[in-house]
């Protein structure tokens, strides 16, 4: 009842249903955490819901978005670039936060997410309610998919290798079998199973939340059984929470002024903010999965969870914002001031 009795502005900020379901699976894998036998069988299945979820991905994306939108090549030259230049220079400067403030293995995390590609389901709600460029949003939320099905992964290979903290032969082997594979086949048969895959959307939607469910209780259920909540602090997920705040803030104001430098409309400027600072977790808990050790994954996978929820409350604050100003504006072309209506 509560959410009902909140105004409508307060309820957009409540989580949604499937960060409400991302708790519980913590809250289940804290609690019940998978040991002996079962510490197999969940990670083969895990396995499995990875390559299941990248074969769905590839038979979703259809290319033909790409193409189609590619035209407005200055707004997609922005998103992309903050997706995968911008993000990842600010994920470099983490490396250097102090190790007082947070351990090694939260500022990888931290890291990650700045590499991740764009989301596409909220990308395109929010640019929706916020009267944006939703096919210039759709071009740029999948080509970011696309590309960061392989650049996202080398990227991480490569910041690991020069931190000491991978083999960039080994990781992008695994990268290659797990992800790449079941991605170009999904692709390569899109033909066969597109068609089914847009008539029960549904059904691929609950299995794609299902499969990310799936791995975050593998992981973090090696986390806890490696005592993780004895090695977090309250002061270091404070931390996580003020970063990714800032970061969050800094990226929609950079990508505001970037857009009004570049004459963007209030519709294309829409588009840049809502597909160019949004990082998708998604695709973040699979390729976790594959390119960590599975001792880390959980903590890894923790800012972007986080991240996840901040980008979700202020997405929904911001549309709204801008689906109000978008209206002011038309109205204020339409009725003119009353000092020209009374002359």
């Amino acid at each position: 009842m509560l959410p009902r009795i909140l105004p409508k502005s307060a309820r957009s900020l409540l989580p949604d249903t499937f960060t409400i379901a991302l708790v519980i699976t913590l809250v289940s894998a804290s609690m019940f955490p998978a040991r002996g036998v079962a510490v197999g069988w969940v990670g083969t299945a895990a396995n499995v819901a990875i390559t299941l979820m990248f074969f769905l991905y590839g038979t979703k994306l259809a290319p033909s978005r790409v193409v189609g939108g590619l035209t407005h090549w200055r707004l997609q030259s922005l998103i992309f670039v903050f997706t995968y230049v911008m993000f990842p220079i600010v994920g470099y400067a983490f490396l250097f936060v102090p190790v007082g403030l947070l351990s090694s293995t939260l500022v990888i995390g931290l890291v990650f997410l700045t590499l991740l590609p764009s989301t596409i389901q909220s990308s395109l709600a929010f640019t929706s309610i916020a009267g944006g460029n939703v096919p210039a949003a759709m071009c740029a939320a999948t080509l970011s998919n696309i590309v960061g099905t392989v650049l996202t992964p080398l990227l991480v290979a490569l910041v690991l290798s020069l931190q000491g903290g991978t083999d960039p032969v080994a990781a992008i082997s695994e990268i290659a079998r797990l992800i790449v594979a079941p991605f170009v086949a999904g692709q390569l048969l899109r033909p066969l199973f597109g068609g089914f895959v847009l008539r029960h959307a549904v059904l691929v939607a609950v299995t794609d939340r299902s499969s990310i469910l799936l791995i975050v209780y593998g992981a973090f259920s090696r986390a806890v059984r490696q005592g993780l909540w004895s090695t977090v602090s309250v002061q270091e997920l404070s931390t996580v929470f003020v970063l990714e705040g800032l970061l969050l803030g800094g990226m929609i104001l950079s990508l505001r002024a970037a857009s009004r430098w570049l004459g963007f409309s209030r519709s294309d400027e829409a588009a840049a903010v809502f597909c160019g600072a949004k990082k998708s977790l998604a695709t973040g808990v699979p390729m976790a999965g594959v390119l960590f050790a599975p001792e880390q994954v959980g903590l890894i996978l923790l800012p972007v969870m986080l991240f996840h929820q901040i980008e979700l409350m202020t997405g929904a604050w911001l549309s709204r914002r801008y689906a109000r100003d978008s209206v002011a504006a038309r109205k204020s072309e339409i009725d003119p001031p009353a000092i020209l209506r009374d002359a």
